[in-house]
């Protein structure tokens, strides 16, 4: 069987050697293979997934909310297709990684896809970006979502008592200062994985290796 991660740029993913590495684990004959799809040509990729008999894909910049509504999917932003019953059916891990974390007041930072994926899994969080409302107000606030582009300016300014979600990887100048002044810091391959791993159970039904796929990335 063979997953696709659909994108544009896909090149410096790491979700294909995770993958692959998570497949080989668990026996899997199966294959995961990174495609730069551009926007034009979505729909017709999302047809061929299913006329050449790939199991799924994973979705990411700039196709998460496009997918969701060429699929029908009753999220905004689809980071996981299966295809089931001879169509794609799409859904979301993006915010898997919120599995265990207390937190009582949430802040977003950001307005594409892994920002309405973190919205839909947290309703009450506040929202911040360039868009609307700028700059963020984190005062009081113990978890914030980085899902941003920007790895060279410090978004917001942390300390002791906060956790940052930081959803780019490598590690963007936000993280490092967060980790600086005390705060804690939950950096994007950790996201990768929890998103990754979530994925890895839609299509396959079996538990995911996720030490295996811990040392895939962090071997990077």
């Amino acid at each position: 069987m063979i997953v696709a991660l659909l994108g544009d740029p896909v090149s410096a993913s790491l979700s294909p050697p995770m993958q692959n590495a998570a497949f080989a684990a668990r026996g899997l004959d199966w294959t995961y293979v990174a495609l730069q799809v551009r926007a034009a040509a979505l729909e017709d990729a999302l047809r061929g997934l299913v006329a050449l008999g790939f199991a799924g894909a994973n979705v990411t910049t700039p196709h998460k909310r496009d997918v969701a509504r060429l699929v029908g999917a009753n999220v905004d932003s689809v980071n996981t297709v299966v295809i089931r019953d001879g169509r794609p059916h799409g859904s979301s891990t993006d915010a898997a990684i919120l599995s265990g974390l207390e937190f009582e007041r949430a802040a977003i930072l950001g307005d594409g896809g892994a920002a309405a994926a973190f919205a839909a899994a947290l309703p009450d969080a506040a929202r911040f970006s360039r868009r609307a409302t700028w700059p963020p107000e984190v005062d009081g606030v113990d978890l914030i979502v980085n899902a941003t582009s920007e790895r060279e300016d410090v978004l917001v300014r942390l300390g002791p008592g906060q956790t940052l979600i930081d959803l780019p990887y490598p590690a963007t100048a936000t993280a490092r200062a967060a980790h600086e002044r005390g705060a804690r810091v939950v950096d994007g391959l950790d996201v990768l994985v929890a998103q990754g791993a979530a994925s890895f159970e839609v299509w396959t039904g079996m538990p995911a290796p996720v030490e295996v796929m811990r040392a895939a990335v962090r071997a990077r």
